[in-house]
């Protein structure tokens, strides 16, 4: 990590860069952060490095004081991708902090009075960020922030490094609460899971308390959020060829295909799906899936394609819906949450994102149900637990999508990795 402050005010940074974790880091070579003092580049005996705002207003910092500096630093260190602290910029996040800890040399430009000229931040800043929706005197204290947040990704700097995975946002949830000794405090007890000493049900515990502070506290954040390790149970996806619809409307039994059970079978290894479910009535359709399975698990396929292996391996039949849930529930010992899917619009449907906090509120195993054909019957869907809305895009006029691109989509949405 490699970072550039330029600031009218270094000392600011004396202190910061010398104590606790980053000071730490800095003294072991992990990350380099210099400061280049704006007022050395300064205009005349004064070295004026601002002046008043035209059309009324405050200071402003001159772009060619700026220009001047940035160009010291980068003769020093090369080229950068420059960030400018500034409540017209785009909000902080984990993603961002993470795209910017892959440059090679960021430089911080800390503003101060009323800002920086406009025209050097079009030709020069690469973003503008922002901490939230409030007004600092200057910019050193979000580059302090910005510098903090990035260093923790870097490996060595936070002693115990699965604190950064475990922590606020990195997952897309918030953190659990923490308690220290001692057990009872004011007349508060520490939670009695965490004193027992099962580290199965601390871990438990813990995304179980980060689920319902990021519900209560940040629901916005569950979109993003791949929700998969904080499930107490498993996750199944179940692909279903009766009772469907035909084109016509009417109840029938699909036939499978290959190309369905293979991409299936590659969403499910993809997004930590436990098992790809197939449901038919007919002996013969099931026995095709079977021979399938073992020429990519047991025969030469596997051995040509690992990848695919993995997706087949993962692949069980039933002869039908009510027998795959029933193994699912004799599997986790409780009855699973069947989310039925469809494309055409249905009364009580509901919003992945709320059907997305339903699944975690509900803290039992989830079944993904996908029709084939032209889609579920109502047979099924009546039996659900929770339908999602059709999935629309682009004008909203046309939805026919076929169901492992559809599998792939709801997938991503309830697990994928932010």
């Amino acid at each position: 990590m490699n970072v550039t402050i330029i600031t009218a005010f270094p000392g600011y940074f004396r202190d910061f860069l010398s104590e606790s974790i980053i000071g730490r880091a800095i003294r072991r070579g992990l990350i380099r952060v210099d400061i280049e003092d704006l007022r050395e580049h300064g205009a005349g005996a004064y070295r004026q490095i601002d002046d008043y705002a035209f059309g009324g207003g405050g200071m402003v910092l001159m772009p060619e004081v700026l220009e001047k500096a940035l160009e010291s630093a980068e003769r020093k260190k090369g080229s950068s991708f420059v960030v400018a602290p500034s409540p017209q910029g785009d909000l902080m996040s984990q993603e961002v902090v993470e795209t910017l800890a892959s440059r090679d040399h960021v430089v911080i430009i800390c503003g101060h009075y009323e800002g920086i000229d406009e025209r050097f931040i079009k030709k020069r800043v690469h973003r503008e960020l922002s901490l939230g929706d409030f007004v600092l005197t200057g910019g050193e204290i979000p580059a302090m922030a910005i510098v903090d947040s990035m260093a923790r990704l870097i490996p060595g700097v936070v002693g115990r490094e699965a604190s950064v995975s475990e922590d606020s946002f990195f997952r897309g949830m918030i953190d659990h609460p923490h308690y220290t000794r001692p057990s009872e405090w004011n007349g508060q007890e520490t939670p009695e899971t965490l004193l027992s000493g099962h580290g199965a049900n601390i871990q438990m515990w813990r995304r179980s308390e980060a689920v319902e502070r990021t519900i209560a506290r940040r629901p916005e954040l569950i979109g993003r959020a791949n929700i998969r390790s904080y499930l107490p149970g498993g996750a199944y996806g179940v692909l279903v060829h009766f009772p469907v619809l035909d084109r016509n409307g009417e109840k029938t039994t699909s036939a499978l295909t290959g190309l369905d059970l293979s991409d299936m079978g590659r969403s499910c290894r993809t997004y930590g799906i436990d098992r790809l479910l197939v449901t038919t009535p007919l002996a013969s359709q099931r026995e095709l899936v079977k021979t399938m399975a073992r020429h990519w698990t047991e025969g030469a396929g596997g051995r040509v394609n690992p990848d695919r292996k993995e997706a087949f391996s993962r692949i069980k039949t039933f002869a039908s819906l009510e027998g795959a849930e029933k193994w699912i529930a004799g599997r986790e010992k409780t009855c699973p949450l069947l989310i039925g899917t469809t494309a055409c619009d249905r009364g009580g449907a509901i919003h992945w994102l709320e059907a997305k906090r339903m699944a975690l509120r509900a803290k039992r195993p989830l079944m993904f149900v996908f029709g084939t054909g032209s889609g579920l019957h109502d047979e099924v869907l009546s039996r659900c637990n929770i339908v999602l809305r059709p999935i629309s895009g682009g004008f909203g006029d046309y939805n026919h999508l076929s169901v492992r691109t559809a599998a792939g989509i709801v997938f991503d949405r309830f697990f994928g990795w932010r």
